[in-house]
This record gives C-alpha cells, sequence and structure tokens, in this order.
C-alpha cells in the first residue's frame, strides 16, 4: 500500500472513530445550555432543593392544548419548556398537555365539573383583523404526588392589564407557581402558625378563605391569651412553640400582660403578622335605615407597643380617588337593582415592586384603612403597599355617609399624596419593657431579639373574606363586579416570608422580559411585508429565469 492511501485510510478511520464517539457521548450525556439574557429556564436553588423530596411519581396535567391566540401559545410554550427542565433535574416528574373540552358532546358537562373543582375558565377576545371571536379557556394544572392533588393556575390576573402584560406576568410566575404548588405536596408540614383569639379578632368564618389556603403548608391552630392573667410564664412558653402568629382585626384592647407575653414572644425570634387598624369602621355598620355611622378611634393600647419597634397607626381614615367601588341596591322593590357606586374609603393600594412579597402582586382591596408612619431606629423598615397620589386624610370621630356615593369627589381635597399602609420590619428589636416595671416576672427575660422579622397592615379588613348563607367566599373576589384583587396572595406571600419557606418567595422576583408582536403595527403594515416575504422573492425569481433564458438563447442560437 502506497503511503498516501496508507495515510488516508488513517485518516477515515480516525474520522470514523470520532464521529462514533461523539455520538455515543451526545447519546448518553444529555445537557441543556439556557441561553437566555433573563436565564427564565434555569431553575433556582429552592427549586432544586424541592425536587430531592420527590422520591415518587409527580405527575402533572396541564390544560393548555388546542386552538389558542399567539399570547396564549407563547404561554403554552414557556410551560412545556419549564416543565421540561423540572423533568430534566428529577426522573420522577411527568407531565402531560391535553384539552379538556376536545369532547364537544360532553362540553358543558365537563365545564360544570371542572369549575365546581375550582378551576375558573377564562373568557378570551381573539381580534385577527377586522374579525372578532371568542374562546373558552381553562388556563390550570393538576399535580398529583402519592394520593394527594392540588391546583395550580397558570394566569397572574391583574386588574387593567392587556391581554400581553397577563401573559407576561403570569409567564414571569411560571416556576415559582410550580414550585409552591410541588413543594405543598412534596413537604410535609414543619411550619406552626397562631391565630390570635380573645381580643375580638375576626371569627373563623370571616377569615376561612385564607385559611384554608395556607393550611396545606402550615399547621394552624387557634391560640387565646386569656390565661396570661394567671398562668403568665405557661402562656409565654406555649406560644413560643409557634414559628409565626396572626392577629385580624382585633377591638378589643390588649392588657399590659398580654403585650408582655407578645412582646417576649418577638424577642425569642417569633414572627407576627399584624393585621390592625387604630379606628373603628365597617361596611356592614352603614347598613341601616339612615346609611350613617360614626368611625371612632380604636384605642387597643398597642401605642407604644409599635412605637417602640419603629412604627405609629395613625387614627386617620385614607380616602382615595383611585378605589374599589361599593355595591348597593338602588330603587325600591322588585325594582331595586344592585350597581357598583364610587366608594373613596376601599383605596386600591399599590405595592412595592422591589420586594418578593408584593412584586407583580394584583391591587390591594383595603376598607377604611388608616396610615403607618415610620419612626427612626435601628429596625429595617420597607414599605410594601401604599395608596395612591389622590388620597386624602380625614380624622376622626367622623360620621360616614352613604349618600357619598351620589356626590362628585373634588380632586383638589385629594392631594395628601401616597400613604403607607404596610409594612415589613426586619432586624433585631428592643423591648418595649426595656427599662421599664415589668407586669410579672418571667424566666430568662430578654431586653434584645435575636434578629427577626414583622409584618403590620393598618386595615384588619384585608384578611376578611365574604360570607353569604354562612358560606365563606373566596377572598378577594368581588362577586358583583367580577373582579379579583390581590389580598389573598398578598397575604400568603407575607406568611411565606415570615417564615423563611424554603427561599421560594425570592422566586418570584425573577424578572423575564417577554418579546410580543404589536398587533396593531402588524395589522398597518400587514400588506407591505406579505409582498416583501412573498411577492418580492417570485418577482425576483420571475426576473431571473427571463435573463437567464434570454443569456441562454443569445449564447447557444
Amino acid at each position: 500500500m502506497k503511503p498516501k492511501t496508507k495515510s488516508s485510510v488513517i485518516i477515515v478511520c480516525i474520522t470514523v472513530l470520532v464521529i462514533s464517539l461523539a455520538n455515543w457521548v451526545g447519546s448518553s450525556v444529555y445537557k441543556r445550555f439556557d441561553l437566555t439574557q433573563d436565564h427564565r429556564y434555569t431553575l433556582s436553588e429552592a427549586s432544586l432543593q424541592m425536587l430531592k423530596h420527590v422520591d415518587s411519581p409527580l405527575i402533572i396535567d396541564v390544560f393548555l392544548e388546542g386552538e389558542f391566540s399567539s399570547e396564549f401559545r407563547r404561554l403554552k410554550r414557556e410551560t412545556h419548556q419549564l416543565l421540561e427542565e423540572f423533568a430534566m433535574h428529577s426522573k420522577q416528574v411527568k407531565f402531560s398537555f391535553f384539552n379538556p373540552l376536545e369532547d364537544e358532546a360532553n362540553r358543558d358537562q365537563i365545564i360544570q365539573q371542572l369549575v365546581q373543582r375550582g378551576l375558573q375558565p377564562l373568557q378570551l377576545n381573539v381580534n385577527e383583523g377586522t374579525k372578532s371571536s371568542q374562546e373558552l379557556i381553562f388556563p390550570w394544572a393538576l399535580a398529583s404526588f402519592n394520593n394527594q392533588t392540588v391546583k395550580i393556575s397558570l394566569i397572574k390576573n391583574s386588574i387593567g392589564a392587556s391581554q400581553q402584560d397577563l401573559i407576561t406576568n403570569s409567564i414571569q410566575h411560571l416556576e415559582y407557581t410550580f414550585a409552591e404548588g410541588f413543594n405543598k405536596l412534596v413537604k410535609p408540614k414543619s411550619k406552626t402558625i397562631a391565630i390570635l383569639k380573645g381580643n375580638g379578632q375576626l371569627g373563623d368564618l370571616y377569615i376561612a378563605d385564607f385559611l384554608k389556603t395556607i393550611k396545606s403548608q402550615y399547621k394552624i391552630a387557634a391560640f387565646t391569651l386569656d390565661s396570661v392573667s394567671i398562668q403568665p410564664q405557661k402562656t409565654l412558653n406555649q406560644l413560643k412553640a409557634y414559628d409565626l402568629i396572626i392577629s385580624a382585626k382585633a377591638t378589643k384592647p390588649f392588657t399590659e400582660a398580654e403585650k408582655f407575653v407578645l412582646d417576649q414572644y418577638t424577642m425569642y425570634g417569633g414572627k407576627s403578622l399584624w393585621l390592625t387598624e387604630s379606628v373603628s369602621m365597617d361596611q356592614d355598620s352603614l347598613l341601616n335605615e339612615s346609611g350613617r355611622a360614626i368611625a371612632l378611634p380604636n384605642a387597643l393600647n398597642l401605642d407604644d407597643f409599635f412605637f417602640k419597634y419603629g412604627i405609629r397607626i395613625n387614627p386617620v381614615l385614607v380616602s382615595d380617588m383611585y378605589s374599589a367601588p361599593i355595591t348597593l341596591a338602588i330603587g325600591e322593590g322588585s325594582n331595586a337593582q344592585f350597581q357598583p357606586l364610587k366608594w373613596p374609603y376601599s383605596p386600591l393600594a399599590t405595592s412595592n415592586p422591589n420586594h418578593s412579597i408584593t412584586s407583580n402582586l394584583n391591587l390591594i382591596k383595603f376598607d377604611f384603612a388608616n396610615t403607618i408612619d415610620t419612626l427612626k431606629n435601628s429596625i429595617s423598615k420597607t414599605i410594601l403597599l401604599q395608596s395612591s397620589k389622590l388620597s386624602k386624610l380625614e380624622g376622626v370621630p367622623k360620621e360616614i355617609r352613604l349618600e357619598l356615593v351620589t356626590q362628585e369627589p373634588n380632586p383638589d381635597q385629594f392631594t395628601a399624596g401616597p400613604q403607607h399602609l404596610a409594612v415589613l420590619l426586619e432586624g433585631a428589636f428592643t423591648s418595649v419593657y426595656n427599662n421599664r416595671v415589668k407586669p410579672f416576672k418571667i424566666t430568662n427575660e430578654k431586653n434584645k431579639s435575636v434578629p427577626t422579622k414583622m409584618i403590620v397592615v393598618a386595615d384588619g379588613n384585608i384578611i376578611k373574606n365574604d360570607v353569604i348563607r354562612n358560606q365563606p367566599q373566596e377572598l378577594g373576589f368581588d362577586r358583583w363586579t367580577g373582579q379579583r384583587f390581590g389580598n389573598k396572595e398578598f397575604l400568603e406571600n407575607a406568611v411565606q416570608y415570615l417564615l423563611d419557606d424554603n427561599g421560594l418567595i425570592d422566586i418570584r422576583s425573577k424578572a423575564v422580559v417577554i418579546p410580543f408582536l404589536d398587533q396593531q403595527k402588524v395589522q398597518n403594515e400587514k400588506s407591505k411585508w406579505l409582498f416583501i416575504n412573498i411577492a418580492l422573492p417570485l418577482l425576483f425569481l420571475t426576473i431571473f429565469s427571463i435573463v437567464f433564458t434570454y443569456l441562454r438563447k443569445r449564447k447557444y442560437q
């Protein structure tokens, strides 16, 4: 064999060997590379840690199959790619997409069954050129693990948002939505929450929807401070066993002994969520023959308590031009009709976009909210919620009249600017009773806390759900207008943040940039781009054919 031939054979053999090796490596080793600028397909550390607990099949059924508009096709594609990433990190994760309305014969029955399971459909208006149509879809997923199933909503609702903004917000929350749902299934309940009772707090019926939401993740129990006067040390020890306390709209004053127990609970690192107010007033108080009620100061004996921690809740009412309506019956007898009317005492609070608790939240509905002032001390304070710029402050006592709905508000009076409605406190707290006479003696008293957290909201109604025929309704849903407010999601995020729940809350801060086509521009320039992409290439091809044929005839004729 000639040297040149021998060399060629060696090159061919090496080439075949390299290709075979590459194919073997490619079939044996699977690796995905996230080249997106915002790393939208790279799972966070919290999600990866959660997947380590998936030790048996986790089945996800996604109801996003069928003919959708371009925005929802994008949502489907992003959901599929994200679930592929989950499946890549855990072989136990299995998912599938299907259309629940594919069976046209039983369509109405299927819709009814899905709604009964709490899967509310979404009505879409699809505009294609001059044509307009409506589509009904169920943007939900069901995740099943060890004979348990949780619902996962794929849509992040936002009042007044366009369809593109709706999809963008939904895609941004996809990882958090699935990770939170998976976490409810695979992680055992370890954190405990005490719901304070005994000081006129809201009854269980009026906070039932929120309790139902969080009980899948946490152990919940009612806790009363009545025994403080008899067994203060025992009461404190029992309270210290809880990771978080929630006080929902107290109406009766706290005694000094009760405050001391709550203060020492904080000193030992206990977290707390205070939904409280300094003015006594409710919409129910206006449902009388006169349609009037007096808003009065609500003396809870907590002023020094919060003042020491660095905030002050002011006994004033926030009136806002940007508010939720109040629904009243207009007319007499059988001719009466329920109508939503503008009501300035239900401000719609805007969220802090730079914090994981409140980023990309829907508007939060308040009722007769107060304001919060922050005071200088060593505690870090973050404003979570505030009213709009068109706010007005009203002192108490004050008569509130329903007839206000018939009057056009004067914008010149709403000049108070944004008012703080919810504040997060973080750091090492100083005891309220430091250098003060204590109500009683306890063992191992502390005057400086370990680092801990507290959230104070200046309205107890933020957690209150409607009750119809003795049945609690969904928190944040207005059955008269069909609007959904972000109350439940805000409170759920607040609880997760206070309890440091596996870092899942931090996933909400993940920013994803989703480029969409400008539909108006597409419609306006449709003819131009059709010509450029279809007619122009054909025109060039025709010209080339004519010139080529002419030159060929000229050369060979």
